[in-house]
């Protein structure tokens, strides 16, 4: 079990709420493709490319090729976030962390003014891209593999966790469970109030995801410039 001042050690983009905060933000995502923007989730590839497969074996290659879209936009992402992280380094002004949150934030503004009889495939492509640059970014929280635009690992990791705690008395697999089931948690609460943003003010209920982005870019930004400013060229763990 870590100590206090072990866990003081980790930098301010591995802290926990950071990843509650951008776990929400991927629930938020989810809906709000889901339910205004298309009938697709914007936050994983699976999905795509079981459809990209089935096309493919059905025959209907028109269909197929219009996966590779969303493909080509995350496998992009991931690319782009790993040379960027790289190139702004060297600049020591702020962590690439920090500046991809900005970049989210200031394309959920722009998402949220785009008209509503523009292609939604816009909005699906665009949240394809950052939810591949924020998975790639995030990786760990406080030491433990996290992911921030879905689910799954964290089902997975929540079971596990359970029976090495209540089998064996792990206090490690105790901290493990309740983190990967408040990130559950928190994903599905995203996706609740997506819900009802878009409910309620349709296409510019995306600003409320900004909302969460804007707070988490601030204290990134006050970290890198003040109580981390000689932390910068500090890898973040998972990387």
């Amino acid at each position: 079990m870590e100590t206090k001042s072990e866990k003081e050690e980790f930098l301010e983009c591995e802290k926990i709420w950071v990843f509650w905060s951008l776990i929400f933000v991927g629930g938020y995502y989810g809906a709000y493709t889901y339910n205004i923007r298309g009938g697709v989730f914007c936050n994983a590839q699976t999905a795509n490319v079981v459809l990209l497969g089935l096309n493919l074996g059905n025959g209907n290659y028109g269909k197929a090729a219009y996966y590779l879209i969303p493909f080509a936009a995350y496998l992009g992402g991931t690319i782009l976030s790993e040379v960027l992280a790289k190139a702004v380094k060297k600049y020591h002004l702020l962590r690439w962390d920090t500046i991809l949150v900005g970049i989210e934030l200031i394309a959920v503004i722009l998402l949220g003014l785009m008209p509503a009889e523009w292609p939604d495939q816009i909005c699906q492509v665009t949240l394809n891209f950052i939810c591949a640059m924020q998975f790639n970014t995030f990786r760990q929280s406080e030491g433990i593999g996290m992911a921030t635009t879905f689910c799954t690992n964290h089902i997975r990791q929540f079971g596990s966790n359970l029976v090495k705690a209540f089998r064996d008395g792990n206090p490690e697999a105790t901290r493990r469970w309740k983190l990967h089931l408040s990130m559950l948690i928190i994903f599905m609460a995203g996706a609740y109030v997506g819900t009802l943003g878009c409910r309620l003010v349709s296409y510019k209920s995306i600003w409320g995801a900004g909302i969460v982005l804007l707070v988490v870019f601030i204290n990134l930004m006050k970290a890198d410039r003040t109580y981390e400013k000689n932390l910068l060229g500090n890898v973040p763990r998972g990387h």
